[in-house]
């Protein structure tokens, strides 16, 4: 709801109905004879009843008037006028349509954070209630604190006033929010300091904080309910992220070339247990078998975006390979026994980017490859041309 000042209406003054012409006695068949005054010299005319453009067609030009002087006076129609409506129609979740363009201007900023997700969010948080009376100050239907919205709180929708208690004030400011811990998140798990998907790790980071992530190596159990509960409604608001759907899932033809000559798989993407570890979780990637130093190569044409060495990955390099339909795609190579690349380097397919090795938490010489599609961790097979 936004909160403008106050500004007066003019006022309108009430139109009169035109006066009715009075009306005569209905006619009598044999009416009682009638002496003239005295003083008058000659019968007067009588009056004639209203016409038919009294009764049909002065009243409409009387109506036709008056809303032209509303129209002058308030600018016409609304936008989102059409005949037979008078309000908005709901959108998905039953939510007001004209939120929806806002939902998606707002994930527009990063590919991690959808309308879907922005929208399960805020119906977690305050049920699409602005109310502003809560025990913990927040405000506006997405629950902005003060201090919070001094950070992220802009005028999006130019009214003059910039308010956590503006929808469209509100749904910005979460999606900035959102993605810039999306973009922390997706730095720690490119380093290796954490695991898991980015929705879900930048969905914890807002509830506990990037620190309590950090410290997890994941998603950590104190924001799990959070978790679960925003994502129970994902469906609900699918129908928000249809608009800049742009073909989605893992492309028909493989557009990467093999990051090295072998290529024997060890270990497929998939959930698995950890070797080392034990525990059982998601394989990110696929490890290809290959000797000590063997060459590892660029698959697509990009920018060199990490390479250093990190815990669980050892010498990891990451390439940017800039967007495919519209969605941003990223190829890692991890536990290189060497770097030959450096952070900002425009690399060819082909381009040697380090060698094979076995650093960080390995049991042998291989890579782990890697590809991150609009955010998720996808399986390397159907966009690699595997003969080997």
């Amino acid at each position: 709801m936004s909160h403008e000042p106050a500004v007066e209406t003019p006022g309108y003054e009430a139109v009169a109905a035109p006066e009715a012409p009075a009306q005569e006695a209905p006619a009598q068949e044999n009416p009682a004879p009638v002496t003239p005054a005295p003083e008058a010299s000659a019968p007067r005319p009588r009056r004639r009843g209203p016409g038919p453009f009294t009764l049909l067609v002065l009243p409409g030009l009387v109506t036709l008037t008056t809303v032209a002087g509303f129209l002058a006076l308030t600018g016409g129609l609304p936008d989102d006028w059409s005949a037979g409506e008078s309000t908005p129609q709901d959108a998905a979740g039953g939510v007001n349509a004209t939120y929806g363009p806002w939902l998606r201007k707002s994930a527009d900023a990063c590919t991690v954070v959808t309308p879907s997700t922005l929208a399960a969010q805020i119906e977690q948080l305050t049920g699409w209630s602005n109310d502003s009376a809560t025990t913990s100050g927040a405000q506006g239907i997405a629950a902005f604190t003060a201090a919070d919205w001094k950070t992220w709180g802009k005028d999006d929708d130019g009214n003059g006033r910039s308010s956590p208690s503006d929808p469209a004030d509100a749904i910005m400011a979460l999606g900035r929010q959102d993605c810039s811990l999306a973009e922390k998140v997706t730095d720690l798990r490119t380093d290796g300091t954490v695991n898991g998907d980015l929705v879900d790790l930048t969905l914890a980071a807002y509830a506990v904080g990037t620190d309590a992530v950090t410290k997890a190596g994941g998603v950590p159990a104190s924001a799990q309910t959070y978790l679960t509960e925003v994502k129970a409604l994902f469906a609900k608001y699918e129908a928000f992220d249809r608009e800049d759907a742009g073909g989605g899932g893992v492309l028909a033809d493989a557009i990467l070339a093999p990051p090295v000559t072998t290529l024997t798989i060890t270990s497929p993407y998939g959930s698995r247990q950890h070797p080392l570890t034990g525990v059982t979780k998601l394989h990110t990637g696929v490890d290809f078998g290959a000797p000590q130093g063997a060459q590892v190569s660029a698959a697509r044409a990009g920018t060199v975006v990490f390479a250093a060495m990190t815990t669980a990955y050892g010498n990891r390099v990451v390439v940017d390979h800039g967007t495919i339909e519209g969605k941003r795609l990223q190829t890692t190579y991890s536990h290189l026994s060497a770097i030959g690349v450096t952070v900002g380097q425009t690399v060819q397919t082909g381009t040697p980017l380090g060698r094979v090795g076995s650093t960080g938490l390995s049991t042998g010489p291989h890579l782990h490859f890697e590809v991150i599609y609009d955010g998720y961790y996808a399986d390397p097979q159907p966009w690699l041309a595997l003969n080997g």
